[in-house]
């Protein structure tokens, strides 16, 4: 099923959250990284991080896992792999990745990915690398993938790395740089985009044993030589998901539960709540419990929202804003540009077929709301994010057709099915001659 049929309705019930897809890239990483052997539980398995794991299990790392439960066993430096890595769609496998590969003791690792990965920029991350001794290059000479990464290992010094792009970045340096020569200082150069990110890594980071000591702004860090210890990690749910689940409960709910929430690690995507509260929702969380609950608004207020620290917000800010009274001005967000697709293009140019007016500047949107939000005909551009997103605001209309169904495996398996329990009227539409 590529394109779905979306006709108006109204949910109610309860969605459990899935799994972070941040924290379980980054304990499969880690733990691929520590000698003794890790449990990692409640990762989410799709198709994002399962591309993870068959990277890190080229890399050597021994890795078993089942529905519920992981177990690895990695070690701090590896043979070649034996083939290219493919990060399939997935950033943040091939950036922390890429990184790890300036471990493999000899030889030459390649990584690639889809059509869409191999357009997303890498350069700052093989820039800094090279200012750590490590030899990484792309093969188009233009700073996208396909990757090369000499081995040999990581020197350590003094790195300058761009944080304007991508957090993910400094994420990859971090994670790997415990295992270089000598210690290393790692200097963000300008602002550093999405930075809970990087929290979500010190965080992980720390829950395997290492501590980063850094400057308060977090544009300097300090890496001593260390040591992962292998651990058990429970792998928290997912605030980037359940704030697409929310918006379906403020669109088209009537009353909507989300539980399975984890409050305790840092996510910036939790900033939705704050969100939705300025846009004036009826929202009750429970954090001792794990669970928001959400009552549907007839309409929504506007606002201005500086999103640099949570990209991941932009589609679904996007949508809130056709059910508000007022303008909703997004900013800093320059760098969702640079994502899965051109996220900013994209959702301007769909936003306008629902009969919203748009303006679109460089970092951001300005979306008005239609008086009456029309029946369109939606493309997703193959972005996870943009069809959940679009399939939601389409429950506001009388019919609606979304393509690009087969992206969500890529974040959220079961979202068709979630949000058909909860009383979504999806159905397949028929294939185009």
């Amino acid at each position: 099923m590529t394109s779905i049929i979306v006709r108006r309705s109204r949910l109610n019930g309860t969605v459990r959250c899935p799994s972070s897809k941040s924290y379980s890239h980054r304990a499969i990483a880690i733990a691929s990284l520590a000698d003794q052997r890790s449990t990692i539980t409640h990762a989410l398995i799709a198709r994002d991080t399962l591309a993870t794991l068959a990277g890190c299990g080229a890399l050597g790392a021994d890795i078993k896992y089942g529905a519920t439960k992981m177990q690895i066993k990695g070690s701090d430096c590896f043979n070649p792999p034996e083939n290219v890595i493919n990060a399939e769609n997935s950033g943040t496998t091939i950036r922390i990745l890429t990184a790890m590969s300036g471990l493999v003791t000899t030889g030459y690792t390649v990584l690639t990915g889809d059509e869409s990965l191999r357009s997303r920029p890498m350069q700052p991350l093989l820039d800094a690398l090279r200012q750590l001794g490590v030899e990484a290059y792309s093969t188009k000479e233009n700073g996208t993938p396909p990757i090369i990464v000499k081995g040999g290992g990581i020197k350590g010094g003094t790195t300058v790395v761009d944080g304007g792009i991508s957090s993910q970045f400094v994420s990859g340096l971090l994670i790997a740089s415990i295992y270089a020569d000598s210690e290393i200082v790692i200097k963000v150069r300008g602002r550093l985009v999405s930075k809970p990110y990087v929290r979500s890594t010190l965080a992980t980071m720390k829950h395997f044993g290492v501590s980063i000591d850094h400057s308060p702004d977090m544009l300097e860090y300090y890496i001593k030589n260390a040591r992962y210890r292998g651990t058990r990690f429970d792998v928290p749910s997912d605030f980037s998901t359940a704030a697409l689940v929310l918006a379906a409960g403020a669109l088209a709910g009537e009353k909507l539960r989300v539980n399975g929430l984890n409050f305790e690690m840092p996510q910036g995507d939790s900033h939705i709540i704050d969100i939705l509260k300025i846009m004036g929702c009826r929202i009750k969380v429970d954090e001792e419990k794990g669970e928001v609950v959400i009552t549907g608004a007839d309409r929504l207020e506007g606002g201005n929202f500086n999103l640099a620290d949570t990209p991941d917000l932009l589609p679904v800010v996007s949508i809130l804003a056709l059910k508000a009274t007022n303008p909703v001005t997004i900013t800093g967000v320059a760098h969702a540009r640079v994502k899965e697709t051109d996220r900013v293009s994209n959702i301007a140019a769909e936003l306008i077929k629902f009969g919203a007016h748009i303006n679109e500047f460089r970092d951001g949107l300005k979306i008005t709301a239609p008086l009456v939000i029309k029946n369109a005909s939606l493309e997703a551009h193959n972005d996870h994010r943009l069809f959940m997103a679009f399939t939601i605001a389409s429950m506001m209309t009388e019919k609606s057709i979304v393509a690009g169904a087969q992206s969500v495996d890529v974040s959220y398996p079961n979202f068709i099915s979630d949000m058909k329990n909860i009383g979504a009227r999806i159905s397949p539409a028929p294939d185009r001659e």
